[in-house]
């Protein structure tokens, strides 16, 4: 409950640390799973411009597992988000800031593969697992992953 104070100010209950901490963990959790979703798309579209020359919405659609619109309103977020471009009739292209987007998620997705078949994840599992780990992995975890893969080379 808040309480009002002299000067009319609205004084908001205090938080433990813990309830911050939570607080902080679920709001990154979300954050992360509306990033995914573009990161998916973005890494998507550059695989299917590099592999076949182009990226229609019905292309990623498919790929995706998702319906015709749902890929439409997802592209309309890319291009809001100056990660993609689209003309009719000729598909979804990376903007500069896409490309770069998906150079990232490429190698963070190959960081968590690698140290999950070095724990010894068979290979399908690992690709699988990757796809939901490296959206929510932070930036600490992924160097360590990095600096114990480097180690690991090294022996």
């Amino acid at each position: 409950m808040s309480r009002r104070t002299p000067g009319n100010r609205v004084k908001l209950p205090l938080q433990l640390p813990a309830e911050l901490t939570q607080a902080r963990r679920f709001g990154k959790a979300r954050s992360a799973q509306s990033t995914a979703l573009l990161e998916d798309y973005v890494e998507l579209i550059a695989d299917l411009l590099a592999t076949t020359g182009e990226a229609r919405p019905t292309d990623i659609a498919r790929r995706l597992g998702v319906s015709h619109p749902t890929a439409i309103n997802t592209i309309t977020r890319l291009k809001r988000a100056a990660l993609a471009t689209a003309r009719p009739y000729r598909g979804v292209f990376l903007t500069h800031k896409g490309e770069e987007l998906a150079r990232r998620v490429r190698a963070r997705h190959r960081l968590v593969v690698d140290m999950l078949l070095a724990l010894g994840i068979p290979a399908e599992a690992a690709e699988a697992d990757a796809e939901g780990i490296e959206h929510h992995v932070s930036e600490i975890t992924l160097k360590a992953f990095a600096r114990f893969l480097q180690a690991r080379k090294r022996v």
